[in-house]
């Protein structure tokens, strides 16, 4: 396998050969049984926020539980990935803590306008991490970066220590450090730097309500769960946890993306009836072929074993039905207030696409704005961690044509043109 700048083949992708580094974090951490126990949980992130207020009305206790015997229920987990999986809970349960609290002090926070933000929406690997991280360039914006995804909201007494930086990154960055050291082809895939922008499904999980589960497991349960859930209530929820954030933290114009609001855009505009949207399309194919590699890659050391078939069903499927919603309901975004950006262009022709965006926001795009706009397409060319030589065939044991069949209603509808 190459290194970090080279091409990069995964000779090994499917019957994985672990570095020692690898092994010994094995060793390590399969010798002790992850418990998750609601109460200790809970216990936990109280201890963390220093309050006691959870805001579990609303049917939150039962999608808390349901979260936890999804994971449960995957027995293929190693015990590293189900500690950071309750890692994840208490953090989260922390943070709804934290955001309680600050609402009850400044209820005022309620009242702050989420105005005319932009939202990028595609599937995963279609272009979507490129081009939100681009509009956030533009210094009017408010965007999500990782860091600040992982912890929204600071634990009381957590503030900056004398150094001014906040604790909150310097903990993303040193979990980054690891990952790097542990997984460094990651970075090829998507790396996940303190700034990089993130998804703000993130911030929806503090109601425990987001597909965002079922990239950290094998959880078919949550996903019929979750796809049962009225999202116009959580996304409100989403919306409260930007207006602290703002509130936290100006700007207060957003740029926001995700793959999940392709199936929710019924709750996105009604959430965010001014919103922009940027849809991106891609060949499925590659979409496809790009999260599962990754996904396997990942599995070396999330799971006990690979089971590519497995990745294959359920992510082919997972992408049909996210772009089968978003083809049937494309029209809830008005015309006006979007635009359709296929992934060839967003390659070398990515400032004729930010004009029709802004055009369309009816924003003001400045010479300064342009500028920082070529500034981070200069420092940021395509393949900068090194690309990544895919085999469907050969890892999946399907071929490329073959699974194309399956999305002949996404190219009917949208220009996207078939990648090798």
């Amino acid at each position: 396998m190459g290194s970090a700048v080279d091409d990069i083949d995964f000779d090994d992708l499917t019957a994985p050969e672990l570095t020692d580094v690898q092994r010994q974090i094995l060793e390590f951490t399969e010798a002790r049984r992850v418990d998750f126990d609601l109460d200790r949980m809970r216990a936990e992130a109280e201890s963390q926020a220093g309050v006691d207020d959870l805001d579990d009305v609303d049917g939150f206790a039962d999608r808390l539980a349901a979260h936890v015997a999804a994971i449960e229920a995957d027995e293929g987990l190693r015990q590293l990935t189900r500690s950071s999986l309750r890692q994840r809970v208490v953090r989260l349960l922390r943070n709804r803590l934290s955001l309680t609290e600050l609402l009850k002090r400044y209820p005022e926070i309620e009242a702050i306008p989420i105005e005319n933000p932009f939202i990028v929406v595609g599937m995963p690997r279609s272009g979507t991490t490129h081009l939100v991280n681009l509009i956030a360039a533009d210094p009017r914006r408010r965007a999500l970066p990782y860091w600040e995804s992982q912890e929204p909201l600071p634990a009381r007494g957590d503030g900056p220590g004398i150094s001014g930086v906040d604790p909150r990154y310097a903990r993303a960055k040193s979990e980054h450090d690891a990952l790097m050291a542990s997984a460094p082809v990651v970075a090829a895939m998507h790396d996940r730097f303190p700034e990089a922008i993130e998804e703000e499904v993130e911030l929806l999980d503090l109601d425990f309500a987001a597909y965002v589960l079922e990239w950290h497991a094998r959880v078919p349960d949550w996903r019929d769960y979750y796809l049962g859930l009225d999202q116009t209530r959580h996304y409100a929820y989403l919306k409260r946890v930007l207006q602290a954030l703002t509130f936290l933290r100006g700007p207060r114009t957003w740029v926001l993306k995700s793959p999940q609001h392709c199936e929710q855009l019924g709750p996105l505009m009604a959430t965010f009836p001014d919103a922009t949207v940027a849809f991106t399309h891609r060949d499925p194919v590659a979409v496809i072929q790009s999260a599962i590699t990754m996904m396997a890659y990942s599995d070396r050391l999330r799971r006990t074993s690979i089971e590519p078939d497995w990745l294959l069903g359920y992510w082919s499927d997972r992408v049909h039905r996210l772009l089968g919603a978003c083809v049937r309901d494309r029209d809830l975004v008005p015309a006006e207030r979007s635009i359709d950006v296929s992934f060839h262009e967003l390659n070398g022709n990515e400032m004729p696409v930010l004009e029709r965006l802004y055009r369309c926001g009816g924003v003001e795009l400045t010479a300064k704005v342009r500028a920082r706009f070529q500034a981070y397409l200069d420092g940021n060319p395509r393949g900068k961690h090194g690309r990544i030589h895919y085999d469907l065939h050969r890892h999946f044991g399907i071929t490329a044509d073959e699974l194309r069949a399956r999305f002949g209603f996404y190219f009917d509808r949208f220009d996207v043109r078939a990648e090798a």
